[in-house]
């Protein structure tokens, strides 16, 4: 029992065996690199510096003595650093690709090149087979079981890791992105340009002549802005998110969407830039957020028709915009009066289109704060006792938050009852990032069954642990160099939270089929995030995050679709050289471990922070750099 349990262990910490093996038996390691003692003294070395990691565990759990040595030694040993993977970027030499064969594993081939800005939700050719009215073409249509691909997604050739934030925000590699339609229909916007072997983005908008910052700071003459007060904010119909992009530096954090449309690979671009972005619409089916999410939403020349269908899309930004919230409105109809000939429109059309934003705006409460040249600006009421228009449908009391591939209705999200005039309904926010680790209002207010107060701050204490022990294993996670990352199975946002920095940010998701709705949580917290069923693809463009987070997926998604296929949307969205940390089950680990085999990823096992007793364990994969080639043969890589 102790020898098998002694093998093990050397397995999961082999490459530290030098370490443990210095501070527990002195083993010397000659000028060649090679230890001097024989191979079976190593195993019982680093048998040893594993049982003392139990030890420790087992120690610090309140039974036995001797917890100093033991804890100072596993200290010591650092058995959880892993020398063997390489998670800096390397590619501007030619990397071997690992002969796949040689693996007892199922090996995927590389798709075609075709693939390489693959979206299998958002695909135009299936797009074209639904109806085109209110925009039902474009909204998700994933392909069937049959339909689906069952190889890697190659990166285009020359493809290279985007350059780090800040500059990432001006500069984006042509190869990695290699569309110019952009630069030429918006040329005289300022939106994008082509030099040399980058694209650069000057700031520039539509609705923004003299750029992002200019804009927003005519917005923050009158929102918030400055003070923590406005967070999160929605921009529908993005562009390439600039608006996203330099509300960054100002500590405001946007999410940003756009249909995959003519315009060629506008969120490829946001997220290319390293702006939090996704490929969505605003048709039939409702937003993948939360109620109550957003404290600032806008429409810059966004193109949608808010006075059409009844005012349903008005409707649904009030459904995610928190009370006291801002919406901004720039581009047709504001200032008609000076654009009609411009945009090609009657006077009388763009009058009576701004009469009914109006007319739409008051039904749902909101008041006017703002309107001088381009922009105009309204702001969401705290609550339904100072909003005295009750003519108003209501939405039937449902879960607002329950949205997933559910139609939109022309009907107005009730506040929720607050007890006096002046409070806000839903609950009052701190400042940001005061916000960050206060008792969200829906947690306090007891509205996600299971979570009590106790139980989120154990949930923060837990995975700044967890954080601190992948910065250990990982030490490139905080630097800079994960700029886009993404936590799957995101709960209460507790990986997000103890991850938060100008550096980077996390996509927080909540799986449909999760036991705990949190997102509102997660949104109350300062962080981002959506809705997903990951037996799904994700609404994003290939090659899009630095670094996924999988906690509990795939034992949640047992039974529910293929490992496989989960596998498989990860390494698509994932950039070359990019990093995955998964947390589960050992036994389930085994299994993702045996699929990823055949993926091109160097995988590695590593106990829990706890201690190898306990069943669930930590595994670091890193996607190789490669990409596709000419040709049509799935076979061409290299």
């Amino acid at each position: 029992m102790v020898k098998i349990m002694f093998l093990n262990c050397a397995e999961l910490i082999e490459p530290a065996a030098g370490n443990c093996s210095k501070h527990i038996m002195g083993s010397k390691v000659n000028s060649s690199g090679s230890r001097t003692r024989s191979s079976v003294s190593i195993f019982i070395v680093v048998g040893l510096c594993c049982f003392f990691y139990i030890l420790g565990a087992w120690q610090k759990s309140g039974f036995g003595k001797g917890d100093s040595i033991a804890l100072e030694i596993t200290r010591q040993a650092d058995c959880n650093i892993l020398s063997n993977l390489n998670f800096e970027t390397h590619h501007n030499d030619e990397v071997g690709i690992v002969d796949s064969s040689e693996l007892k594993v199922k090996v995927f081939k590389p798709c075609d090149l075709q693939y390489k800005d693959y979206t299998p939700c958002q695909e135009q050719d299936r797009a074209m087979n639904f109806p085109r009215d209110n925009m039902i073409y474009r909204e998700r249509h994933c392909p069937t079981e049959d339909e689906k691909l069952h190889c890697l997604i190659p990166a285009p050739k020359g493809y290279m890791t985007p350059f780090p934030w800040p500059k990432s925000r001006d500069y984006v590699h042509y190869a990695n992105v290699p569309f110019k339609s952009l630069t030429v229909e918006k040329a005289v916007q300022n939106w994008v340009q082509f030099q040399g072997d980058v694209f650069k983005f000057p700031g520039g908008g539509t609705m923004f002549p003299q750029g992002a910052d200019a804009y927003i700071d005519e917005l923050a003459s009158v929102i918030p802005i400055a003070d923590g007060t406005v967070r999160t904010a929605l921009d529908t119909g993005c562009g390439v998110a600039s608006w996203g992009a330099y509300l960054l530096k100002r500590n405001v954090l946007a999410m940003s969407f756009a249909p995959r449309d003519n315009h060629e690979a506008q969120v490829q671009f946001a997220l290319e830039r390293g702006v939090p972005a996704i490929i969505g619409v605003l048709g039939t089916i409702h937003l993948p957020y939360p109620s109550r999410a957003f404290d600032m939403a806008q429409c810059s020349r966004c193109l949608i028709p808010w006075a059409s269908n009844d005012g349903i899309y008005l409707m649904e930004v009030d459904r995610v915009l928190r009370p006291g919230g801002y919406w901004i409105l720039s581009g047709p109809p504001i200032n008609w009066k000076t654009y009609y000939k411009t945009w090609k429109r009657s006077k009388e059309d763009l009058q009576e289109e701004q009469r009914n934003i109006e007319q739409l705006a008051e039904l749902l409460c909101w008041e006017k704060k703002y309107e001088k040249g381009d922009i105009a600006i309204w702001r969401k009421r705290v609550n339904a006792e100072s909003c005295h228009k009750r003519s108003a449908t209501f939405c039937k009391p449902r879960d607002a938050d329950d949205v997933w591939y559910k139609k939109m209705s022309t009907c107005i999200t009730p506040f929720p009852k607050v007890t006096s005039a002046n409070e806000v309904a839903g609950g009052e926010l701190k400042q940001f990032p005061a916000r960050l680790f206060a008792i969200p209002p829906r947690i306090a207010k007891g509205l996600v069954p299971g979570v009590t107060v106790e139980f989120y701050e154990k949930d923060n204490r837990l995975w700044k642990k967890h954080v601190n022990s992948y910065k250990r294993i990982n030490k490139l996670i905080g630097s800079g160099r994960y700029r886009n990352m993404m936590d799957m199975n995101a709960d209460l946002g507790g990986f997000a939270a103890a991850l938060e920095s100008p550096k980077s940010w996390v996509m927080n998701v909540v799986p449909t089929i999760a036991e705990k709705n949190t997102l509102g949580v997660i949104f109350e917290r300062g962080l981002i995030g959506i809705y997903h069923d990951w037996c799904e693809a994700f609404s994003t463009y290939p090659r899009t995050y630095d670094l996924i987070h999988a906690s509990g997926v795939f034992s949640l998604y047992q039974n529910k679709c293929k490992m496989e296929d989960i596998l498989l949307e990860m390494d698509r969205i994932l950039r070359p050289e990019g990093t995955v940390i998964f947390r589960d089950d050992v036994d389930v680990l085994n299994k993702v471990r045996k699929v990823v085999g055949g993926m091109r990823w160097d995988t590695k096992m590593l106990d829990h922070e706890d201690g190898p007793l306990v069943p669930e364990k930590i595994m670091v994969a890193v996607k190789q750099y490669w990409v596709g080639t000419g040709g049509n043969s799935t076979s061409d890589d290299e």
